[in-house]
C-alpha cells in the first residue's frame, strides 16, 4: 500500500491539518468501465497515532499486505492520537479521492472495525448520499436519527462474548434501523470475543454483498 499525505482538509470549521493514510490502487480494472469502486476503511483506537504501519494491523490493510488483491480501491486513513474519527473530515477525504481518482462514484463503500465501527456509521450518517453501503464491525452503539439512515444497505458484524463492546450495542442499532425501514444484515459469531473483524475481512461473501451495492440520489460535495 502507498502511503500519501493529502492537505488542506477539513478537520472542523475554522482547522486544518494534514491527513495521512494509506491507499490502494486495484491492479485492474473492468474493461466495461475506467471507473473503480472504493471502500474506505475505519482502523479501531489501538491504531491511533502517527504510524501508518499501525493500520496495517487488522482489516483490509492487513489482507492487502498478506497478499490478497481487490478489485477495488482502498483507502485507510488514520485517525490522531487521543482523537476519534472525525466525519466531517472523511467526507472532505472522499470528495478530494472522488476527484482526483477515477473512482464509480455508485459505488463507495465505507467500513471499520470498533471505534472504526462507530466511524462508519458517523460517515454514513454525515453523508448518506455518497455512501452505497455501510458495514460496521462491533461497533459502539451511537443513537443515530434512523431517518437518514433508511436507504443505505447495512451489514453489522458482532462477537456474541464480546466484553469490550457488548453485543447488544449492535443489536440495539439493528433494531433501531429495521424499526425505520431500513435493510440491514446481522451477523453475530457465537464464540468470538471483541474480534469480529477477522472472520469478516476473510470472508469473500462480505466483499461480493459490497460490490453489490450501488448508491442512490444526487451526488452532493461537502466543498460546494
Amino acid at each position: 500500500m502507498q502511503a500519501i499525505p493529502l492537505t488542506g482538509v477539513r478537520l472542523s470549521v475554522r482547522q486544518r491539518a494534514k491527513v495521512s493514510y494509506l491507499l490502494y490502487e486495484p491492479p485492474s480494472r473492468p474493461r466495461s468501465t475506467r471507473h473503480a469502486p472504493l471502500i474506505l476503511f475505519l482502523h479501531g483506537a489501538g491504531e491511533r497515532g502517527a504510524d501508518l504501519n499501525l493500520v496495517k494491523k487488522h482489516g483490509i490493510p492487513r489482507r492487502i499486505e498478506e497478499g490478497v488483491r481487490f478489485p477495488f480501491y482502498t483507502v485507510a486513513p488514520q485517525c490522531p492520537a487521543g482523537a476519534i474519527w472525525d466525519a466531517v473530515a472523511l467526507e472532505a477525504l472522499l470528495d478530494r479521492l472522488l476527484k482526483t481518482l477515477p473512482v464509480d462514484a455508485d459505488r463507495v463503500y465505507v467500513t471499520g472495525l470498533s471505534m472504526g465501527g462507530a466511524g462508519a456509521w458517523a460517515v454514513a450518517y454525515r453523508c448518506p448520499e455518497k455512501i452505497a453501503a455501510v458495514a460496521p464491525i462491533c461497533a459502539p452503539f451511537q443513537y443515530l436519527a434512523p431517518e437518514r439512515l433508511r436507504n443505505i444497505p447495512a451489514w453489522c458484524f458482532h462477537g456474541a462474548m464480546d466484553i469490550v463492546v457488548p453485543v447488544d450495542d449492535s443489536v440495539r442499532m439493528v433494531r433501531l434501523l429495521r424499526n425505520a425501514g431500513a435493510r440491514v444484515r446481522f451477523t453475530v459469531y457465537p464464540d468470538a470475543d471483541h474480534d469480529s473483524w477477522t472472520a469478516t475481512y476473510a470472508n469473500p461473501d462480505f466483499y461480493a454483498w459490497l460490490l453489490r451495492q450501488r448508491r442512490r440520489g444526487p451526488l452532493r460535495s461537502c466543498e460546494t
